[in-house]
């Protein structure tokens, strides 16, 4: 259960805040990946968002959102162009306490008003929602300003393993799919029943292990076990290894740790979906398709959750009754073929969003996201 409102709102705004203490002050205007804003950037945008929909969408106040309109709405300031217009990280601290104080005055105020977006605490919760992902974006922010400065390192001790894994029967059933919950996205939306036909699927995430077994199989170049999409990605991107694997001094890779598995049996991640699906044909397996995974995830047949976002076979797409909400393109935009589910969550994520019902999507050659993948079969 959440802690109250309040409370909570209170705490993702310190962690938020908090981010500008994360790293060196001249890392926080840094872009630290093409598809990633500057650190200070989404500390900026998260108190703006929140003060957006309460301020001027419910009270109709325009004072502070006006003037900063055009740098914190991703859609009117492209992500290579926000550093240059950032304040220095003290006025990011001052502004963002300012706003807070304007915003709770606000939130003291809703309970004497009637509009929709106030309704059974919808904006309460999407404001909850909103500062905890983009408090996970800035972690991936962070780990990919740490592979801007790492050195060549020492290799890891790390044996190669067979794709071979325990795995558990979800047998055929009526499976309840999505979220009718006030804070479910729209995406999510309606919760609906559907047969799913039984399957078997892996009790835990691919291992980096196994995916060093993969690597020395040549993986990454037999273009048999790839989509046609995926070999020509792969060909263009010379990818042959996740994203932040380094070739160590003299032989082998460095694998960073996650500080709870050993290295060889932690989750893999950095990889997109081209590459998890080249993955499942070695292994002679497939992706979940997302019905799947959320039904074994309701039926609590998933172990070692919440490692890594874990790639589905589906591309994202509208549930049957789909009606957008708050605002027309909030996830229709990405209906659009390009964009792959990835369920679950990873050690950087917020618990706001840790529902089985919870839907994240990527294209598909994105590998800073922190997902891997678990196979069905």
């Amino acid at each position: 259960m959440n802690p109250p409102f309040p409370h909570r709102l209170a705490g993702l705004r310190a962690a938020s805040r908090g981010m500008l203490d994360a790293v060196p002050e001249h890392d926080l205007t840094r872009q630290s990946h093409a598809e990633l804003s500057p650190l200070l950037w989404h500390v900026g945008h998260v108190f703006f968002v929140e003060h957006y929909w309460l301020a001027e969408c419910v009270f109709g106040d325009h004072d502070i959102t006006d003037h900063w309109r055009t740098l914190y709405f991703p859609e009117l300031c492209a992500k290579g162009e926000r550093s240059a217009r950032l304040p220095d990280p003290d006025a990011m601290r001052d502004w963002t306490r300012a706003v807070a104080a304007r915003s709770d005055a606000y939130w003291a105020a809703t309970a004497e008003m009637d509009h929709a977006l106030l309704t059974d605490g919808y904006l309460e919760a999407f404001v909850r929602q909103h500062y905890a992902q983009h408090l996970e974006t800035m972690r991936l922010a962070c780990d990919q300003l740490a592979l801007g400065h790492a050195t060549r390192p020492a290799a890891t001790a790390l044996a190669p393993a067979s794709p071979e894994c325990a795995t558990t029967h979800v047998p055929a059933h009526t499976a309840t799919i999505g979220t009718d919950d006030v804070a479910a996205y729209d995406n999510e939306k309606p919760a609906f029943e559907t047969r799913v036909a039984a399957f078997d699927i892996a009790d835990g995430p691919v291992t980096n292990a196994q995916w060093l077994g993969f690597m020395e199989a040549g993986g990454y170049y037999r273009p048999e076990l790839w989509d046609a999409a995926g070999w020509a990605w792969r060909e263009a991107a010379g990818v042959t290894h996740p994203q932040h694997w380094r070739p160590a001094e003299g032989h082998g890779w460095h694998v960073p740790g996650d500080g709870e598995h050993t290295i060889a049996d932690a989750p893999v991640h950095g990889i997109g979906w081209y590459e998890a699906r080249a993955f499942a044909r070695y292994a002679n397996a497939r992706l979940p398709a997302e019905i799947e995974w959320e039904a074994a995830r309701r039926a609590d047949c998933l172990r070692d959750l919440h490692r890594v976002w874990e790639w589905c076979a589906d591309a994202f797409h509208p549930y049957p009754g789909f009606t957008a909400f708050p605002y027309e393109a909030y996830s229709q935009s990405w209906f659009d073929g390009d964009h792959f589910v990835a369920r679950g969550g990873s050690r950087h994520t917020e618990p706001d969003v840790l529902r089985p019902g919870f839907r994240n999507f990527y294209p598909p050659a994105h590998r800073h996201v922190r997902a891997g993948l678990r196979l069905a079969f």
